[in-house]
């Protein structure tokens, strides 16, 4: 095996290893998530008595049945082309990364772990001040408190949104910022192999040139 196809295969090596570690990150991710929005859809006590907007309750129904059906895709996802992997980075031989599929289906790994990452943690958040618009909307003031002031269920569900909603441009920004920062420290590193392997392929050529050159003499 020549130096170049070492460093080719030590590539390929360590994006299988990647790959492997984003879809166990998007299968636990996806799991725990998903269960959670069932468990506060069953969970959930609405209050017969109550009317509450109907854009709430909308919006509340929608928001679950979405951010479920976004991580049981990246669940799918990542319990069909797992097991592949796991079988090929098993095997102590280097010439069995060939047989992996984490190349072909590198798109679905990257859609699966934005899905789970990115959308799935947009969507739990949104989930979240809702639920406690939701479960604390039909709380209602003391009857005999006058006053103009809103009642307590409406004071925790604003004072949830007030927490969620910059916590969430705040994630929304670190998104952009690391994946930025990812895609620049992935362009610095495809340079760097890239000379790493022009300088084995002119040492290659050099030294079959002087192998010519002897055989010649």
């Amino acid at each position: 095996m020549t130096l170049n196809e070492h460093s080719l295969q030590a590539l390929s090596w360590r994006k299988l290893y990647l790959s492997r570690a984003k879809l166990k990150a998007t299968s636990r991710t996806s799991a725990l998530l998903s269960g959670f929005a069932m468990v506060a859809m069953v969970e959930v006590q609405l209050e017969g008595d109550h009317d509450y907007p109907e854009g709430l309750l909308t919006a509340f129904s929608a928001c679950t049945t979405i951010l479920v059906a976004v991580h049981l895709f990246a669940l799918m996802i990542s319990t069909c082309i797992l097991p592949n992997l796991e079988a090929v980075s098993n095997v102590h031989n280097l010439n069995s990364v060939n047989e992996s599929p984490h190349e072909k289906m590198h798109c679905y790994i990257e859609l699966a772990w934005a899905f789970s990452t990115v959308i799935g943690t947009l969507l739990f958040l949104t989930e979240v001040v809702l639920l406690c618009w939701v479960k604390f909307l039909p709380l209602k003031k003391k009857k005999d408190d006058d006053s103009g002031t809103i009642s307590a269920g409406e004071a925790a569900a604003i004072a949830s949104t007030s927490i969620m909603v910059p916590f969430g441009l705040v994630f929304i920004v670190f998104a952009v910022h690391f994946y930025r920062t990812l895609v620049s420290h992935k362009t610095d590193r495809q340079i760097r192999e890239l000379e790493e392997l022009s300088n084995i392929t002119r040492l290659q050529d050099q030294l079959d040139h002087r192998s010519d050159a002897l055989e010649v003499i």
